[in-house]
């Protein structure tokens, strides 16, 4: 065991506790992580400050799909760390043009913004749909509207949490922005009727990954297509959890062949080392937009185009999205072999997987305590469901490895 890697030159290591009480001290209450102190990663693994190794379970929440500290992107990152790191919009940059290009070719995409955080990327595209809402379609000034669904998480800013359903993410923080309107997710005869003349957008995850991975209805995302085709809205897929291979296809999207106007990508598109988010539009929408109505000081800066540049080169150079279409199949089956009473349902695509619990099973919560005890790192969501989205570059062995756990613990 390596208990000494995390230390400072001449300063000794802390032990958990010593960690956790700085954190109860100093920080702010806003999240309940489980008790481990992280140091150390690798691949698909995560070293706490005793020595102990993890299965990183969880991926950031889809931040690290190409593993922890992949050795590429490091490369590229300390590369242009050491020769340029920020310009600012107001100069160009030789890194920005080159991420354009090669992220609309992926995607099959006209134009891109680049931001930063996944919120920021929601909220450029609420901000490029009301625009086009009124300079294009001539919805009458300030009476635009935008369509989400209930149990959405698209962030967390106060134009977001607005049209939450989650009462931990609304309340005590109004009052909220109006022009939205929610209707239930999957349900394509409630979107068709909020959709009226004055909509604009949309906006819509292909799954809903705080939710608890829950996937819409066959034909639903085909039908919102349709319905906004028909109606001259903008559809906005927010796929900063499900983009980037995470579903087994290089965007969720693809699994019901549906191509969005707005396409929200982030998280992986750094492979965890640099906070990078992208808008990716087609070019009707996205040039309304003219100099010095949006921007962002460190948005585009030439350290994060060369990370999100290395992040997509290793994520199809070494067939991840493929491999979480394989590894993802193998999980699901295994897991869904699991006998246990308290499970009601197992759920996923690619290596996005829940396990629901019935609500009086005991919550997740204790499960995904004592699966980090066996080494397993996951988390809860809504009480009693637990997701499971390890690394892209896991293997069959890796998974192997794990079942015993999971077999252990979710029985009861």
């Amino acid at each position: 065991m390596d208990k000494a890697f995390n230390a400072p030159s001449g300063r000794p290591v802390r032990s958990t506790k010593e960690y956790i009480a700085l954190e109860d001290t100093y920080g702010a209450s806003n999240y309940k992580p489980l008790d481990v102190v992280l140091t150390r990663g690798e691949g698909v693994y995560v070293w706490d400050v005793e020595g102990r190794r993890y299965l990183d379970c969880l991926s950031s929440y889809s931040a690290v799909n190409q593993g922890h500290c992949h050795p590429k992107i490091l490369a590229a990152m300390t590369e242009q760390a050491a020769k340029l790191s920020i310009t600012s919009r107001a100069f160009r940059n030789d890194q920005l043009g080159l991420l354009y290009e090669e992220l609309c070719a992926l995607t099959h995409s006209h134009k891109m913004l680049p931001m930063n955080s996944g919120a920021e990327a929601v909220e450029t595209a609420l901000k490029v749909a009301r625009k086009w809402g009124y300079e294009v379609k001539g919805v009458p000034a300030g009476a635009a509207e935008i369509v989400v669904a209930s149990e959405n998480f698209h962030g967390r800013t106060l134009a977001i949490v607005g049209f939450s359903t989650d009462p931990g993410s609304r309340a005590g923080f109004g009052p909220f922005a109006p022009g939205f309107r929610i209707v239930p997710f999957g349900d394509a005869a409630a979107l068709e009727a909020a959709i009226n003349p004055n909509t604009v957008a949309v906006l819509l995850e292909p799954i809903q990954g705080e939710a608890g991975v829950i996937i819409p209805p066959p034909g639903y995302l085909k039908r919102a297509r349709a319905l906004c085709t028909e109606q001259r809205v903008i559809l906005i897929l927010d796929e900063i959890q499900t983009g980037l291979g995470r579903t087994g296809t290089l965007l969720a999207e693809e699994h019901d062949g549906v191509e969005a106007d707005l396409t929200l990508v982030g998280k992986a598109l750094s492979g965890g080392f640099y906070p990078v988010s992208a808008v990716l539009s087609n070019r009707e929408v996205m040039e309304v937009l003219k100099p010095g109505e949006h921007g962002s000081t460190f948005g585009g800066n030439p350290l994060a185009c060369a990370v999100a540049r290395a992040a997509l080169r290793v994520l199809i150079e070494e067939d991840m999205i493929g491999n979480a279409a394989r590894i993802g199949a193998y999980l699901l089956a295994a897991l869904k072999n699991i006998r246990s009473n308290r499970i009601k349902e197992i759920r996923g695509r690619g290596l996005m997987i829940a396990v629901e619990l019935y609500p009086d099973a005991g919550g997740a919560r204790a499960d995904a305590e004592a699966l980090m005890q066996r080494g397993i790192l996951c988390k809860e969501t809504h009480g009693s469901i637990l997701r499971i989205m390890p690394p892209l570059v896991i293997t069959r062995d890796q998974i192997d490895e794990a079942l015993p756990a999971f077999n252990a613990v979710l029985p009861g």
